[in-house]
């Protein structure tokens, strides 16, 4: 199994860590130390050996950070996780509601008479360093580059993760390495500039079309890399793990020490994104004497552009992995109303349907498998000692996806067990209201993210209701399942192009009581024309996911006619799409599951 569902790490062990912490802090004349969950490739994704924040706090989010002081510690979470760390953490770390509150603030606030705050300049952004220095200028506090003291104290942390890559076919990528390098470089050298530092695992992965198992979840291989103008490539990690790729005299393979050095050794201009890598390249060139072309991974953008094979075998994932998933709906409806079925024995069977396909390399992050008042929170991770029973009359929510080598799916549905209350179903179909008006946008060519979020929100706004994460996310081809730049998010400045990548998934969330999501999967294309448009080029979304809307949770009478047509539709497709392949009893219930509203 891809999954393991251990006991929460429990609040008592942070105090004495944190008393330890502070000892070393105080030895070092330090007044404070920032623990950002991130390791020094700034992805979403950490190994054992880099799970710093959860070791010191016990908090386990995906996203978060710790600001530790002699007499406060802090800790910031977004609204995903307030409900979450009340009950990982000790009472010794103050919640503070991010980005409502912004760590430099918070240190004015904390620190009125100055003072020092050390940082590992490997996990941290030179942007998010430069923004906070000029913040703290003003009250005399500096934040000092310094080793990381939480590894001073961690006697038992992890080893670092020794998978080996290999390599990914061509034929699904549709471009050769040779070719996208080529592509880079001639950006690089168009701009003036001598090479690209590469510090995302995943960028690199996709420039040399390789693939790793470093990270959970995420199959990449951790590893740094210089493009040269001339489309060399110098790569920087454990050189054994790349034992069984065959040479490649384009490629020079070294030890991770060896990266200083070739960073030192480097004729500027050089391509540093300072939104992605560590704050500590910057002061190795610095240093150096070599001038810095500040700029975006000139991989991100290329990336998020999939070629026409890589959306080909997508969608052949999607359909294996709609498969899987009409599957265990099925199971659950016949299941569910004998009682006793827990949330972990849900994730358990559907990732066995996933793991029956034959081609699931891995879950695409931990599944969200939510009962009751759990579903209400949209980050929720089952663990041993949270596992709750499916109850009729509650719904349940499961949030899940897979890696296989020809894609990366995402999927959520929210099901009912036993019959819903009307304010479950009012709420539900809100959410399904503002997911069709994604899936049914046209919309001009040079938009963002930011410009079509509110089509999501409004017919939750319209009830006085809301949520608290974006509506979507990038999505890659057996690589992040949250991928940038592209988002759907009332803050993303991303210009929407065709070949992107996104999900839809808006939901509700009532603390303590219920949470809705639904989720599928879209692709940018460019839309046909209009009899009596403008000619404007226009862009829309393609339905990649297929799996069955629970209409027991839809108020029909609260739809207007295209979106029961919508409806109507998208469930045709899945009948026809997902149900040759299924078992007859499983395409019998997909018959009735799918049938018009």
């Amino acid at each position: 199994m891809f999954q393991s569902f251990t006991e929460a790490t429990s609040p008592d062990q942070g105090p004495p860590r944190l008393a330890a912490l502070r000892r070393v802090l105080a030895q070092d004349g330090l007044d404070g130390f920032l623990v950002p969950r991130a390791d020094r490739h700034q992805g979403e994704y950490v190994a054992g050996r880099d799970e710093r924040l959860a070791w010191l706090t016990g908090f386990t989010g995906s996203a978060g950070f710790c600001a530790v002081l002699a007499e406060k510690a802090a800790i910031f979470i977004d609204g995903r996780y307030k409900v979450q760390v009340k009950s990982q953490v000790a009472s010794d770390f103050t919640p503070v509601n991010w980005p409502e509150t912004k760590l430099e603030d918070w240190l004015v606030e904390a620190l009125p008479n100055g003072g020092a705050v050390g940082f590992d300049p490997w996990l941290h952004t030179s942007a998010e360093i430069e923004r906070m220095e000029k913040a703290l200028k003003p009250a005399q506090i500096t934040l000092r580059p310094v080793s990381n003291k939480i590894d001073a104290i961690w006697d038992d942390q992890p080893p670092a993760p020794e998978a080996p890559a290999y390599a990914y076919p061509p034929e699904i990528a549709g471009k050769t390495s040779g070719e996208k390098r080529e592509e880079i470089a001639g950006a690089l050298r168009d701009a003036g500039q001598s090479a690209a530092v590469l510090t995302l695992p995943d960028s690199i992965a996709w420039l040399l079309n390789i693939r790793g198992g470093d990270l959970p979840h995420l199959p990449v291989t951790q590893a740094f890399a210089i493009l040269h103008a001339d489309a060399r490539v110098s790569l920087f990690s454990d050189p054994e793990k790349f034992d069984d790729l065959g040479p490649d005299p384009s490629i020079d393979l070294a030890h991770w020490d060896a990266f200083t050095p070739a960073l030192e050794a480097l004729t500027g201009p050089v391509r540093v994104d300072p939104a992605t890598a560590p704050h500590q390249v910057k002061l190795i060139l610095d240093g150096a004497g070599v001038e810095i072309a500040r700029g975006d991974d000139p991989c991100i953008l290329p990336k998020a552009r999939k070629t026409e094979a890589e959306i080909t075998a997508t969608k052949a994932a999607h359909i294996r992995d709609g498969v899987a998933m009409a599957r265990f709906l099925h199971w659950l409806d016949d299941t569910a109303p004998g009682g006793g079925l827990t949330e972990i024995d849900c994730a358990r069977k559907l990732e066995a349907f996933r793991e029956e396909t034959g081609a699931l390399r891995d879950i695409s992050f931990d599944t969200i498998s939510a009962a009751g008042a759990h579903a209400a929170l949209p980050h929720y991770r089952v663990s041993e000692a949270s596992n709750a029973t499916l109850t009729p009359g509650e719904v349940y929510l499961v949030d899940s996806g897979g890696q296989y080598l020809d894609g990366t799916t995402d999927i959520t549905r929210t099901i009912a067990i036993g019959e819903p209350s009307e304010e479950v179903k009012s709420a539900f179909t809100q959410v399904l209201r503002g997911m069709i008006a994604i899936h049914r946008l046209r919309f001009p060519k040079g938009l963002a993210g930011q410009h079509l979020d509110a089509f999501a929100r409004a017919p939750l706004w319209a009830a006085g209701r809301d949520f608290d994460h974006g509506t979507g996310h990038g999505v890659g081809v057996f690589l992040s399942v949250h991928e940038g730049p592209q988002r759907l998010s009332r803050i993303s400045k991303t210009v929407l192009e065709p070949g992107m990548i996104l999900s839809n998934e808006p939901g509700y969330y009532r603390e303590g009581g219920f949470g809705i999501r639904i989720e599928n999967l879209i692709v940018v294309r460019t839309a046909e024309p209009v009899e009596g448009g403008d000619d404007r080029p226009m862009l829309k979304f393609e339905t990649i996911t297929f799996a069955p809307i629970d209409r027991r949770l839809i108020d029909a009478t609260a739809l207007d006619p295209v979106e029961k047509d919508w409806i109507d539709g998208y469930h045709a497709q899945v009948a026809a799409k997902i149900g040759p392949h299924l078992p007859p009893d499983t395409a019998n219930w997909l018959k009735h599951a799918t049938a018009p509203l």
